[in-house]
C-alpha cells in the first residue's frame, strides 16, 4: 500500500470515529509506530487531525467540514422542491446570484440540465462545479479566502469583488426567518455581512428556507424580511405568518 493511500484510510478512520491511536494504526498497517507518527504529522499539516499523546483526534476544521456535508443531507426533499420553485423564477440573460448555502447546491442541480441561456454568479464552489458543465450557462465566480466548512467564500476580498456586480435576482439561504420580529438571521456573522450586501446590490432578492427555519432566530441578524422580495419555502404558513408576510410586503412562493 502506498503512503498516500494509507493516509487516506487514516483520514477516513478519524472522520468516522473521531480519534485514532498510534499503536492501533501500527498494528493495522503492520508498520512501525514512527512511520504512523509521520503519517499523523502529515495529516495534521493538512488540517485533517490534531495529534495527541499516543494518537490523534479529529481537528475542529475537519469536524466543521463534516458538519457542512451533513447539512446537505438534511431535508433533501424540501430543498429540492424549493430549488425547483426558485429555478422557475430565472429568465434567460438575467444575472442571478446564488450564495453559499446547502440549498444553493440543490438549485444548481435543478439548473444544470437547462437549455436556456442563463447567467449565474456565485461564491460557492459546489455551485461552480455543477454549473460549469453546462455550456449554455454564462458563469461568474467570486473567490477570496476559502471557508472550507462552508465550501465557499465570504471574506473581505470576496465582498469587494461581489460588490461590483448588480444581479437582477439573488437567491440566499438563512438559518432563521422570523416574521414576528421581521428578522433574517444566520449563525455566522461573516456570512451575514455578505448576505446583507447581496440584498443591497441586487434588484430582487429571494430567501430560500425550509419550513423548519421559519420562526427561528439565529445568532446574527443580517437583514429585516421587508428588504427582500420573497420567501420560497415548502411550508404552508399559518394565518398569522401569512398576515405578517403580507404586511411586510413579502411574496410567499410555495414549493
Amino acid at each position: 500500500m502506498f503512503s498516500n493511500q494509507r493516509r487516506d484510510l487514516i483520514a477516513s478512520l478519524i472522520q468516522s470515529t473521531g480519534h485514532v491511536s498510534v499503536k492501533d494504526l501500527a498494528n493495522r498497517f503492520n508498520l512501525s509506530e514512527d512511520s504512523i507518527r509521520k503519517d499523523l504529522a502529515d495529516l495534521e499539516a493538512q488540517g485533517v487531525l490534531k495529534r495527541t499523546y499516543g494518537g490523534a483526534i479529529s481537528s475542529a476544521k475537519s469536524l466543521l467540514i463534516n458538519q457542512a456535508n451533513q447539512r446537505r443531507l438534511n431535508h433533501v426533499l424540501a430543498k429540492r422542491s424549493i430549488a425547483f420553485a426558485a429555478a422557475n423564477l430565472l429568465k434567460p440573460n438575467r444575472l442571478a446570484f446564488l450564495d453559499v448555502s446547502s440549498i444553493s447546491v440543490a438549485l444548481a442541480q435543478a439548473l444544470q440540465p437547462s437549455n436556456s441561456s442563463l447567467k449565474i454568479f456565485t461564491n460557492m464552489i459546489d455551485v461552480l462545479v455543477i454549473l460549469a458543465r453546462n455550456p449554455n450557462i454564462e458563469l461568474y465566480f467570486a473567490g477570496g479566502l476559502i471557508n472550507q466548512s462552508r465550501d465557499g467564500f465570504s471574506d473581505v476580498l470576496n465582498l469587494e469583488f461581489t460588490s461590483k456586480f448588480r444581479p437582477d435576482l439573488a437567491f440566499i439561504g438563512a438559518s432563521g426567518v422570523d416574521f414576528k420580529n421581521n428578522s433574517l438571521s444566520v449563525n455566522n456573522p461573516a456570512e451575514g455581512v455578505h448576505k446583507a450586501r447581496i440584498i443591497e446590490i441586487s434588484k430582487e432578492t429571494y430567501v430560500m428556507a425550509e419550513g423548519q427555519k421559519i420562526g427561528v432566530i439565529g445568532n446574527y441578524q443580517f437583514s429585516t424580511i421587508d428588504k427582500v422580495c420573497g420567501l420560497i419555502t415548502e411550508k404552508k404558513l399559518s394565518e398569522e405568518e401569512s398576515s405578517l408576510a403580507e404586511k411586510l410586503g413579502v411574496k410567499i412562493i410555495s414549493a
